[in-house]
């Protein structure tokens, strides 16, 4: 309900009363995932205390780019309740075709770039057809995907092996550029959560208008505060390494662009229907195939951008591009992040979550020179962990006449 103005104590109690209500009807959000993600931190510094270095830090938001882009893509898939298991391939694939195209051909980089990711969504769009119009499993057609596609990879790359990118061009600065003037990361910080703030006031205010049920204003203003606290404070630790990279100020535009068409635009709404139930959603006169096929072009597209900023990360395109770990770390990561298996519940800020915890854990043990095996067996729990609170919250929410 909405909530007149009053004293701030009581604004508390209704805020603490209204949190209480949530937790209880399970709508955890993503309180579970940054309780988390801070213990991870807490206990990698008390192991290493140079985890939370700003150098570590600066690497860490990196670092995470590359496979927070595919788990976006993925996130569209896992809302209408499908899967994509060829993400892993597909950004291999694309990477290798801007390789060959400008390294080997001579093309310039900027429409290389362009025919990679348009690549990506012709691959979408295959496996759309397929899963939406023809009728087959998208588990059994991405499965295809993963192998075929890596083939096709393969086969593009043919004798070269490895291929090493222009360490100037525009692909290599992705993740090598950074903005040193500290009022940059300052100035992120500052627009971030000012419009925040604005948009969720607006509709604060047009939810009243409208006489319909709406967030308390204390709500607003701890969350506001909370998010100004950690902008802040990543702005001052990357301003003590080289400043805000340009690979992290690219993937937060993506994150509040596919967010606001998620949530704002009646795109998104059919995606959130069609994971709500397919047959509703036909019945409710929705292009159930068209809405499919776009999440799998969607999630495509998104794997063969990640897959340059992969490419950026290391300057060079290789046969071994393509592994098991990053198909395994995207979905997880979208998973981790509170992006429900179930279909109908996430957001692409998911990726950002899930990515920051899979990519802490392996920095953590890279940091102490454990065995890789640690860290897949760290990550496999998180996972099994997230899934396990997916599925009460499923089932404290159908208790409450919610799901």
């Amino acid at each position: 309900m909405s909530i007149p103005g009053g004293s701030s104590a009581h604004g508390a109690e209704r805020f603490t009363s209204a949190f209480g209500r949530r937790v209880g009807g399970g709508t955890f959000g993503a309180v579970p995932v940054l309780l988390g993600l801070l213990a991870i931190w807490i206990t990698f510094q008390i192991l290493n205390p140079h985890f939370l270095s700003p150098r570590n830090l600066s690497n860490l938001s990196v670092d995470i780019v590359g496979t927070g882009m595919i788990a976006v893509g993925v996130i569209f898939v896992l809302l209408i309740g499908e899967i994509d298991l060829s993400v892993g391939s597909v950004s291999g694939l694309a990477s290798a075709l801007f390789a060959v195209l400008n390294v080997n051909f001579g093309m310039p980089e900027p429409p290389a770039i362009v025919l990679g990711a348009l690549c990506g969504t012709a691959v979408g769009f295959v496996h759309g057809f397929f899963t939406a119009v023809v009728g087959v499993p998208a588990f059994v057609v991405t499965l295809a995907g993963l192998l075929g596609w890596y083939g096709l990879m393969l086969s593009i790359m043919g004798a070269y092996g490895t291929i090493n990118l222009d360490d100037q061009g525009l692909v290599a600065q992705l993740t090598n550029y950074y903005f040193s003037d500290v009022a940059a990361a300052y100035a992120l910080a500052a627009l971030g959560t000012s419009g925040y703030f604005l948009i969720a006031w607006r509709d604060v205010k047009r939810r009243r208008a409208a006489g319909v049920p709406t967030r308390a204003p204390v709500w607003i203003a701890v969350r506001t505060g909370v998010l100004a606290v950690l902008a802040f404070a990543a702005a001052y630790v990357l301003n003590q390494f080289q400043g805000l990279p340009l690979a992290l100020l690219i993937f937060l535009a993506v994150l509040v662009i596919l967010d606001y068409v998620l949530r704002r635009t009646a795109y998104g709404r059919m995606i959130f229907a069609l994971g709500g139930g397919v047959e509703a959603a036909r019945r409710a006169g929705i292009n159930v195939a068209w809405v499919r096929t776009s999440a799998f072009m969607m999630s495509s597209t998104m794997a063969a951008i990640g897959g340059l900023f992969l490419a950026s990360r290391i300057n060079s395109v290789s046969q071994t591009s393509v592994s098991t770990d990053l198909l395994m770390n995207a979905i997880a990561a979208a998973v981790i992040g509170g992006t429900s298996l179930f279909g109908g519940r996430g957001s692409t800020w998911s990726a950002l979550l899930g990515v920051l915890v899979i990519q802490s854990i392996a920095s953590g043990v890279a940091l102490m020179d454990i065995q890789t095996a640690v860290q897949f067996m760290i990550t496999g729990g998180v996972l099994l962990l997230a899934v396990v609170i997916d599925t009460l919250s499923r089932r404290a929410q159908r208790a409450h006449g919610r799901a």
